[in-house]
This record gives C-alpha cells, sequence and structure tokens, in this order.
C-alpha cells in the first residue's frame, strides 16, 4: 500500500516497501532507521552503472528529487524513493519484484496503445508514480537503471530456489462486493496510522526532505497521483494484503480491499491528460479510477467495485463481436 523510506533500508538490510504495520514492529523499525543517513550526493556517476543504478532506485529523493541543488536533475515531484514500492531495491521475490522485470519487456501497453520496452515503463513510473517528468532515453539515469533491472534478472537466474520463494500469504482473493470506505478507515486508524499519521502524510526522515521518508505519505502533495497504478482498487489490495504489516502480512482479503479503498478516497497530485491513456477503451482495467470507459458503468463502481458485473459486461462485448 504505502512505501517505506530509506530511513529503513540500512536498519532491515533493505528498502522496505509500504508500510501498514503495527505499532509494535513499526516503533522498533523506526528505532533503528534514526541511525540511518543517505550518502552525500557529491560522488555524481560518470559512466552507467549497475550500481549507480541501484544507488538511483535507493535514493531516489537525494539524487533526483524536487530538493536537489540542481534544477536539471529535479525529476521527481515527491521525495519518495523508487524502491518504496519495489522492496530491498527490487529484489525480494515477489510482489512489486524487479528481479524478472527485464525479461517481461518489450510488451504491449494498453495504458499506452502500443508495445513499450523497459525504458518505457521506467519513465512511466517516473511520471505517475513519482509525479515527476521523464528521463531521457540515453541519459545516465536511465541507462544505469536499466542496467540495475537486467543485472536483477541475472542474479534471479543463479539463486537458488528457496532464495526465489516469496514468502507471501495466500494471493489476495477478491471480495464480491463494493469495498467499504469506512471499514476501511478502521483499518487505518489501528494498522497504518502509527506509522503513516493521521493525515496520511508520513513521517520525514529529518528536517532535510532530501533523505526522504521513514514512512511516506499515502495521499495528499507529496503521494504518487491521480495516475499511478497503485490508485486501482484492486493493484492496491493486492500489495497490501502480500507486504503488509511489514514483516507479518496478516490483514485478511477484506481489510486489504477496504484500507486500499479507503486510501484512495483521499486527494493526491492530479496528472493532466489521464482521457488519452487506453486508446482501446476496451483494454482500460476495470478498477480504473478516471474515465472515460467504454461502459456505462458510474465512476464509483469502478473505484470501488464489485468488479464482476463489469468483467461481464467486457466478456459478452468479446463475445458478440463489437470489441
Amino acid at each position: 500500500m504505502s512505501p517505506m523510506s530509506r530511513g529503513m533500508k540500512r536498519q532491515s538490510g533493505s528498502l522496505s516497501g509500504v508500510a501498514l504495520i503495527s505499532l509494535v514492529v513499526g516503533a522498533g523499525v523506526v528505532a533503528g532507521a534514526l541511525l540511518w543517513r543517505p550518502a552525500a550526493v557529491q560522488d555524481p556517476a560518470s559512466e552507467p552503472s549497475v550500481e549507480y543504478g541501484r544507488r538511483l532506485l535507493r535514493e531516489t529523493a537525494a539524487l533526483l528529487g524536487p530538493g536537489h541543488e540542481d534544477p536539471a536533475m529535479q525529476y521527481t515531484g515527491t521525495y519518495m524513493d523508487c524502491a518504496s514500492c519495489h522492496l530491498d531495491t527490487g529484489t525480494r521475490p515477489g510482489t512489486l519484484s524487479l528481479l524478472q522485470s527485464a525479461t517481461q519487456y518489450p510488451r504491449f501497453s494498453g495504458r499506452d496503445g502500443g508495445e513499450r520496452d523497459l525504458r518505457d515503463r521506467i519513465n512511466g513510473c517516473m511520471t505517475r508514480s513519482m509525479n515527476g517528468r521523464e528521463l531521457s532515453r540515453d541519459s545516465l539515469e536511465m541507462l544505469s537503471m536499466e542496467m540495475y533491472i537486467r543485472q536483477l534478472n541475472e542474479q534471479f537466474g543463479v539463486m537458488g530456489e528457496s532464495r526465489r520463494q516469496s514468502g507471501e500469504p495466500a494471493t489476495f482473493a477478491e471480495p464480491d462486493r463494493a469495498a467499504d470506505v469506512a471499514a476501511g478507515e478502521l483499518v487505518y486508524q489501528e494498522r497504518c496510522q502509527v506509522c503513516h499519521g493521521e493525515d496520511g502524510e508520513g513521517l520525514a526522515a529529518s528536517t532535510d526532505m532530501a533523505e526522504g521518508y521513514l514512512f511516506p505519505p499515502l495521499w495528499g502533495p507529496d503521494s504518487f497521483n491521480n495516475g499511478a497504478g497503485m490508485t486501482r482498487l484492486l493493484t492496491a489490495a493486492r500489495f497490501i494484503k502480500a507486504r503488509m504489516p511489514l514483516g507479518q502480512p496478516d490483514l485478511t482479503d477484506d481489510e486489504a480491499y477496504d484500507v486500499a479503498a479507503f486510501v484512495n478516497s483521499h486527494e493526491r497530485p492530479q496528472r493532466a491528460n489521464l482521457e488519452q491513456d487506453y486508446p482501446d477503451l476496451t483494454n482500460k482495467p476495470v478498477d480504473s479510477p478516471y474515465p472515460p470507459y467504454a461502459d456505462t458503468f458510474p465512476i464509483e463502481q469502478h473505484r470501488l467495485g464489485p468488479f464482476e458485473p463489469i468483467r461481464e459486461f467486457y466478456r459478452d462485448l468479446a463475445v458478440s463481436g463489437d470489441r
């Protein structure tokens, strides 16, 4: 659901992910996190490298964030890190792992209406999840990120079978109902608020925002924008069910479903021209929270469900040949 910050990276041996986390676990992690500070940004890479790519994912706020001293390097619109969602800087198997991402591209993107490669996908994250702007396809930063992700695929190839296991709970099973935002608020108050704050504002690592967050915001001006994948209810719920609370993912399907709806019911940065996404609207996910749609279901149903009637509509459309 929400990202965790760089402040927890060294303490846990990883860049943790979105932290729907219990008070006991949260307090222990924060205590260790406060001992860590990001590496100085005085040694920028001079050529593409796997290590620089790793740092870019791990220390995005410092290296590419809105507070960078060089305006030309201010690529992201948030002080979160790429690794906020890609746990252990993408090296942890399971949901949102980057270990096998290189093998998945190029591939067709319904959102873009054509085939896209890994660099396109990185820029999709930059402009949506990071609420920023695109990197040049041939930039030092883009090439280094791509090198790092491709190296992770090589790493996966030599991992033993036991290390490839994700350790996640049973796959999220979608409830056959509309999500309950009020019920999600209770889950948030009990399991998430301790880390992410009453107003979802997160917890900064220090007064210097270049150091990022211990627990980044889940909504508000410094969170991901409304074009990001995490604004889709089912995408968010799957992530929450798989990863949260951190270290002991034990939320039920219903809790994950409802709390995802609660988080996504709040205001966040707005991405322009979303109506241009999905040139073929029949490729649009049933839980896409923004119009237009190729159906007449209300926007509230696309945001909260139930989703099976929408799927049935598109199945019938395909059978009829109108799709």
